[in-house]
């Protein structure tokens, strides 16, 4: 066993601590991401100017500035502006949940957009409320179209998380870095990085796969025998936008 993997299982806590730390701004910042997704998303739809208004200039500010500097704000600048100081770990989940969740935004409102305009005359003439028209004939039929995308954007999230280190969260990126710097086996630790970080996007395509067959089974749609194993591609992206 070389050097590397020898030291691998000396350290097994702090890689499984930093590990943790991983999944923790990822799941968390996926959970934050995905209600300003949906807040921002419906604002966009309102008939409210002001409400249009304000989903729009949040969206394009996240979206339009550096993941990079939002993390370094919200970690160095903030602290100086209101005296409050988040730990890294809830600084990265807000950071992630801010930037993730304008691009999820654009998500929702693209594929409520993309629901046929004779849903919304059938659900009216059903003398539906506009809550029960939205809660039970159009968000079903956007959310099967919003979850390629939302993968997407979970997959990106996964793969920022390695930011975390640059503010001082010991995350699995780190934890690797510093047994590389102690073994100076630098092609092993990358490769276990890479193969780590596969492994861990594959796990959440797979989940994600479960759940959009669970919703096009609700909707009566066919969700065909391989579709729990299928990966995403850039066909799969047609709503919304990715990063």
């Amino acid at each position: 066993m070389s050097d590397f993997f020898s030291l691998l299982v000396e350290e097994f806590p702090r890689v499984r601590s930093g590990l943790w730390v991983t999944l923790q701004a990822t799941v968390l910042g996926a959970l934050l991401a995905g209600v300003l997704a949906f807040a921002l998303g419906l604002m966009a739809g309102s008939r409210l100017l002001l409400a249009r208004g304000v989903s729009r200039v949040v969206v394009e500010f996240f979206r339009g500035t550096s993941l990079y500097i939002q993390l370094f704000w919200l970690y160095y600048a903030m602290p100086l502006v209101t005296g409050y100081e988040l730990t890294p770990v809830i600084c990265g989940v807000v950071a992630f949940g801010l930037n993730f969740g304008a691009y999820g935004a654009e998500v929702v409102r693209g594929a409520i957009n993309s629901v046929p305009r004779g849903q919304y005359e059938a659900a009216i003439a059903l003398n539906l409320s506009p809550a029960r028209r939205l809660w039970k004939v159009i968000l079903p039929q956007a959310w099967v179209q919003m979850i390629p995308s939302f993968t997407n954007l979970l997959i990106q999230l996964l793969k920022a998380t390695p930011l975390l280190w640059l503010i001082s969260a010991a995350d699995l990126m780190t934890v690797v870095q510093q047994l590389r710097d102690r073994t100076g086996e630098t092609l092993t630790a990358y490769l276990t990085l890479l193969a780590a970080y596969f492994v861990l996007a594959y796990a959440l395509t797979m989940l994600m796969n479960l759940l959009e067959r669970s919703a096009k089974r609700r909707l009566g749609l066919d969700t065909g025998a391989k579709s729990l194993f299928k990966s995403r591609s850039a066909a799969t992206t047609a709503v919304g936008g990715t990063r």
